[in-house]
């Protein structure tokens, strides 16, 4: 959510000395540098200068890294505590360093931005306020400071910007389309729920993000389903799955939000139970072909329960199902619990949730047996969920393989209706040429008896329209 932070030390020093250089610009005359900067649907020109890098502060509440920061929750404490000291700045600038999906790596876009400005130098003023907070350049910032880079070319915003307005700059500038690095996955979803915390209406976020309506939408939906499985991925001992362990899947939920919609409306128990496996095998990092196999199908047939393991299939804590649920503060007032298939299905995605969590946390007083245990229920559920898709996948080729050939002559059906028609405007007009249409006919007497020899052979039993195509072939042959 949108904060308020106080001013870094030597503000109104800082100050002053960019009111200085704005009016040294302003008086040397000449052609200006300037940057534009979208404010309040209208667009405002800036000045350009030229400030001493080392005095320029990371934004603690860029979008671009609203995500990563819980990578150490110790660190992003006191980051939160004070934003200004030259810890909190110095995991700021690991943070623009690091990968998106995995912040102990450091990201290779990053690398390939270092080196262009190296190369070229900088192309682009970034953008500071008037205390010297980067609003936007906050990486290109961390790749100058390790090269070492004495000065940045900056545009500086009006002094009677709020944190609400330097933020919705940010936002506009980074959504531009010609813009170079993208937020990543999460942080686009943070930054919508941000603005539609400031009461902003979805057509207006919308249209920010440069996206329909239906897209807003599935999005926070998709973020309200992540935060929902980090609070059920808490042990006891507090630990609990992060943000970013959701980058990267961004299509696969996308995919299973459009399948969860469509099955709701049918059966809404199924479209639990498919959205608790699917999410399952997400985090289990399957790919999206594989995912895909994870659909109506498979839970009528039940390939996962044919290879859940007893230990995975029961619930860990060995927890009742209830019958009833109270709603949150409407203690008197009940409704009927979820049915047994989407209990078992919650039951066995929360426990993959905690071990995961347990598996990826950096937590120091977690025991080395806690995380062999998560270990442990992590190759159990990943080996059950391969070999469940992979029965799947082969359940899948087989359907196609017999619905191939009705399909093809289906299409076969369609082509020659078509033709009626073509052939009916070709007679009317005098059009037809009839030598080519005897050839393609005789073409078909072919086709038919090639089918007709094959189904004889295949079929034992004939139905109805294989025993007329055998009876037409016979009749025909006999002339």
């Amino acid at each position: 959510m949108l904060r308020e932070f106080p001013p870094p030390p030597r503000a109104a020093e800082f100050s002053e000395l960019i009111k200085k250089k704005v009016e040294e610009i302003k008086g040397a005359g000449g052609t200006r540098e300037t940057v534009t900067v979208d404010w309040n649907e209208q667009q405002a020109h800036v000045e350009v200068i030229d400030l001493p890098l080392g005095g320029l502060y990371f934004n603690p509440g860029t979008h671009r890294i609203r995500a990563q920061r819980s990578h150490d929750a110790d660190r992003d404490e006191a980051l939160e505590k004070d934003p200004w000291t030259a810890e909190s700045q110095s995991y700021l600038k690991f943070l623009l360093m690091a990968s998106p999906t995995d912040p102990n790596l450091r990201d290779p876009e990053f690398d390939k931005l270092q080196e262009s400005l190296k190369q070229f130098g900088q192309n682009d003023p970034g953008l500071v306020t008037h205390q010297g907070i980067l609003v936007n350049g906050n990486t290109r910032a961390a790749a100058l400071r390790e090269l070492g880079v004495q000065s940045m070319r900056v545009g500086v915003l009006p002094e009677s910007f709020t944190w609400a307005e330097i933020n919705a700059v940010e936002l506009s500038l980074q959504l531009r389309k010609d813009h170079r690095r993208d937020y990543s996955y999460i942080n686009r979803l943070l930054a919508m729920e941000e603005q539609a915390s400031l009461g902003r209406m979805p057509e207006q976020i919308a249209k920010e993000f440069r996206i329909q309506v239906k897209t807003y939408h599935q999005e926070r939906w998709i973020l309200s389903t992540i935060r929902e499985l980090i609070d059920r991925s808490k042990s006891g001992g507090g630990v609990a799955l992060k943000l970013v362990a959701w980058e990267g899947a961004q299509e696969r939920l996308k995919e299973l939000h459009r399948l969860y919609l469509k099955l709701e409306s049918v059966d809404r128990d199924q479209a639990e139970v498919l959205k608790e496996f699917r999410l399952a095998a997400i985090l289990l990092d399957f790919s999206k072909t594989d995912v895909r196999h994870i659909d109506e199908v498979f839970l009528k047939e039940g390939f996962l329960s044919r290879v859940l393991p007893a230990t995975l299939a029961e619930d860990g804590s060995n927890a009742a199902q209830p019958d009833v649920v109270s709603i949150p503060g409407l203690d008197d007032l009940t409704v009927p619990a979820a049915s047994s298939a989407v209990f078992e299905a919650r039951s066995l995605n929360d426990r993959i949730l905690r071990a995961t969590a347990a598996v990826r946390s950096a937590n120091p007083e977690l025991q080395d047996r806690a995380q062999a245990q998560g270990q442990s229920v992590l190759d159990g559920a990943r080996t059950a969920f391969d070999e469940a898709i992979d029965a799947a996948g082969r359940s899948a080729r087989l359907r196609k393989r017999k619905q191939m050939a009705p399909a093809r002559l289906a299409e076969a059906c369609a082509s020659i209706d078509q033709c009626v028609m073509d052939l009916v405007q070709a007679l009317t007009s005098r059009s037809l040429d009839e030598e080519a249409f005897d050839e393609a006919v005789l073409k078909l007497r072919g086709s038919l008896r090639k089918l007709a020899q094959q189904a004889d052979r295949g079929l034992p039993v004939p139905g109805d329209g294989v025993a007329w195509l055998l009876e037409a072939v016979t009749a025909e042959g006999s002339r």
